[in-house]
């Protein structure tokens, strides 16, 4: 019942998107051309003279076969909003370019440049918003029971438990345990239906719209019995390895012969175009900050200067991408000491001169990393770096602290704008950095700027044995 409801809302959910595509285009021409160039007498202000109407059910047509490309119609139970409208956003982008360059092969020049800028415009919206209001609906009326995907369990362990707790904190996602089956019985999986030789008796019918294999690892040898069982019924199977604890949010899997192996630690940034990208944008990005940034750093060059005898510039060695060590540079906050390698930073700090804790409060000291950037030490985003002193400690005591080590260290990071800085916990900032690491996409970055730029500049120093941000 379950597949044939989702076929009948992907075909809904098409038609709808045909309807607002060639709305969208048809506005568009009207407000280009009707209005801004207010130009009443343009033929394809006329549907009935024009072709302006073929035209949108034509584009639509082609929008939908993207759109299918794109893997945008389908259950998206588990698909956030922000990768559905970022697929939207690509998807469009693509069919108004491929657009544009049919129009620039054909050599049509009496078309307007401006309605497909307005098109893209409209149409990416009037979806996004159609989409919002169809999530909203659907977790809705999950939530009070319909719409409901019946799962049957396939073990009794810690793995089964986990995820029957889960779907019970996410109702919204709209799944039914129907039961489990297992050699015995346990509290908390809801009724025991047998065992798992029962399975081709339980799936003899429509009632499971999918089996979840839930293995311990001292029950695999029972796992070619399963998947047996539920292949010949024909009912869909999703497998929680027992090594679930160790496998990212999006892993990646290559194939030698008849192995499959799973790379655990794979991320987005290990793609050249990704990685790319995100290089541009931190050699455009420092270039623009250390001309916009000039004048202040000038001043607190001079400031430095005036507080105390030194250097203006603080060097210090940095472990950074694969491990490799840096020098880091920040305008010096401190007197010139013999701890500044090692010693800890305190709120109430003798060491610190008090333009240097101005400059420390409000992170001036930090602009000269923008040059660390632009020579492709660190990232404008990305986990903070860290001292080969309290590098060697922390991989000893913090669980996959090294695992950030995969990509270039950052000025600001997720860590960061989550309130992880000042005297807090060193494994809740590796947590978010290995969120990010796994998690990474250019809107992420960007969201991260301003996070930082309306909210994190603020330095709220604290004694600290967790900040180690050493001078």
């Amino acid at each position: 019942m379950i597949r044939k409801n989702q076929r009948l809302l992907n075909l809904t959910n098409c038609c709808i998107d045909m309807v607002l595509i060639i709305a969208s285009y048809v506005l568009s021409v009207y407000l280009w051309l009707g209005l801004y160039r207010n130009n009443p007498n343009n033929p394809a202000l006329s549907l009935l003279s024009s072709n302006t109407l073929v035209v949108g059910i034509g584009y639509a047509f082609f929008m939908v076969t993207i759109y299918y490309a794109f893997r945008l119609y389908g259950s998206f139970r588990f698909r956030t909003l922000f990768s559905e409208t970022m697929a939207l956003m690509k998807a469009n982008l693509l069919g108004v370019l491929s657009v544009g360059m049919l129009l620039y092969l054909l050599r049509v020049v009496d078309f307007s440049r401006g309605v497909l800028v307005v098109f893209y415009v409209l149409s990416t919206a009037f979806i996004v918003l159609k989409r919002v209001t169809l999530r909203w609906i659907f977790q809705h009326y999950r939530m009070l029971g319909y719409n409901q995907k019946h799962v049957l369990i396939v073990g009794n362990g810690q793995l089964a438990l986990k995820y029957v707790d889960s779907l019970r904190r996410n109702p919204q996602y709209g799944f039914s345990v129907m039961g489990y089956v297992a050699r015995t019985e346990k509290e908390g999986l809801g009724n025991h239906l047998g065992c798992y030789e029962d399975l081709p008796q339980l799936l003899d019918g429509p009632a499971v719209d999918e089996v979840v294999i839930a293995l311990e690892p001292h029950e695999t040898q029972f796992m070619n019995v399963i998947i047996a069982s539920c292949e010949k019924q024909g009912t869909k199977i999703s497998i929680i390895p027992f090594y679930n604890d160790f496998i990212p949010a999006r892993p990646t899997i290559d194939v030698i012969g008849d192995i499959k192996l799973i790379n655990i630690r794979t991320t987005p940034l290990d793609n050249l175009l990704n990685a790319a990208l995100k290089r541009s944008m931190d050699i455009v990005g420092s270039l623009i900050l250390i001309i916009l940034t000039s004048p202040i750093m000038l001043i607190a060059a001079i400031g430095v200067r005036l507080s105390s005898p030194g250097p203006i510039l603080f060097r210090q060695e940095r472990v950074g991408l694969n491990k490799k060590t840096f020098t880091m540079y920040k305008f010096r906050s401190m007197r010139v000491n013999a701890t500044q390698d090692t010693g800890w930073s305190k709120n109430e700090d003798p060491r610190k001169t008090p333009f240097g804790s101005f400059i420390r409060k409000t992170s001036i000291d930090e602009l000269p990393q923008f040059f660390n950037v632009l020579k492709g030490d660190m990232s404008l985003i990305g986990p903070r770096p860290e001292i080969p002193h309290y590098v060697e400690q922390f991989k000893e005591t913090v669980p996959l602290y090294m695992v950030k080590h995969q990509v270039r260290p950052g000025i600001t990071g997720w860590a960061q704008v989550n309130g992880f800085r000042g005297d807090t916990s060193i494994e809740g900032r590796i947590k978010c950095d290995i969120w990010y690491i796994e998690n990474w996409n250019i809107w992420l970055d960007i969201r991260i700027l301003f996070m930082t730029v309306f909210g994190g500049m603020i330095n709220k120093e604290h004694l600290t044995k967790s900040k180690h941000t050493k001078e």
